[in-house]
């Protein structure tokens, strides 16, 4: 079974794995991801394999700051700004790729463009100690539920990773928010742990969204995602006995089993405990899942799409095309 070894004792260990073309579970605020070094074409394909990951899908690349954007990506004014407003943070940005990035192929899936994050923590300081960005998806089996703890990584993909950083449970939850910059405009490719709220606020303007049937651009747009193995359901104002019922707010009988995302109804909370609880009720007895409506308002806009795409893959027959 993989190590899995609290940061401050594993931390020298995962730089000289990554180093050498290894793969490892680094958390961040957001997910654990899966981290290999970005411009070793071996390890990158080390990311997609452990993952069943389909090619066409890229990889989010983490640096640890703007300098480190820049040798990679053409970084404009207005990315710049969000960099100042959101990094290290839950915000992602594609940008242009530079012609002399020098990463591995398989990171970008063949676009002329770079998705790149300023994560808070581990992943960051990993990648200064390298020197070099980090690809990183979440540490989980392709189109399954993101890890939020180190445990989860561990059930989910053993021994495919040569070693796993106890982080703890992440703060976030959710993934990183996904920004294309294009030009003055800001056009959102995933909701996220960043609010479009706090996005707009800084801009000063309104992020568009994709028109028409969106093309993969950035990880996370896969209509089929973040999917527990039983079926799923959206919207239920009630929960059958055989179904494992997902609330918030003040809860309701139910005679089977029940996770409340936060009996506060805080949204924040409720993005944090979102795939952990998710995962219980999946691995629980019960046949089906179902989840109460929540607010779409900030971190609910996040939340909900996480919940539409799971449920979306959650009723995939099997083999069947995402």
């Amino acid at each position: 079974m993989v190590d899995c070894v609290p940061i401050e004792k594993g931390l020298r260990r995962a730089e000289d794995i990554l180093r050498e073309g290894g793969l490892v579970a680094v958390p961040t605020e957001t997910v654990y991801g899966l981290a290999a070094r970005a411009d070793d074409t071996a390890a990158v394909a080390r990311i997609y394999a452990a993952k069943g990951r389909p090619p066409h899908n890229p990889l989010i690349v983490h640096v640890d700051g703007r300098d480190m954007a820049v040798r990679y990506a053409d970084v404009s004014p207005l990315a710049e700004r969000m960099m100042d407003a959101f990094w290290p943070g839950p915000l992602t940005l594609v940008l242009p790729l530079r012609e002399s990035a020098g990463l591995a192929p398989a990171v970008t899936a063949g676009l002329a463009t770079l998705a790149l994050r300023q994560p808070k923590g581990v992943m960051a300081d990993l990648a200064g100690l390298l020197g070099v960005p980090i690809a990183a998806p979440s540490a989980n089996t392709s189109g399954r539920l993101s890890p939020t703890t180190a445990s989860h990584v561990v059930d989910d993909l053993g021994d495919a990773v040569d070693l796993v950083l106890d982080g703890g449970a992440c703060d976030v939850g959710l993934e990183s928010t996904i920004l294309k910059v294009d030009g003055d405009e800001l056009i959102l490719l995933r909701e996220g742990g960043a609010t479009i709220e706090a996005i707009e606020a800084v801009f000063g303007g309104e992020v568009l969204r994709p028109q028409g049937e969106a093309k993969i651009e950035a990880p996370g747009q896969l209509l089929a995602h973040y999917a527990p193995r039983k079926p799923l359901r959206l919207n239920a104002d009630r929960a059958d006995p055989d179904e494992g019922w997902l609330v918030l707010g003040a809860a309701p009988d139910h005679a089977g089993p029940m996770q409340n995302l936060s009996p506060s109804g805080n949204l924040q909370e409720a993005a944090h405990n979102l795939f952990a609880m998710l995962k219980a009720l999946d691995e629980g007895p019960a046949r089906r899942l179902a989840v109460q409506p929540i607010p779409t308002e900030g971190l609910g806009a996040a939340i909900n799409d996480r919940l539409a795409r799971a449920a979306h893959g959650s009723n995939l027959s099997e083999g069947e095309e995402v």
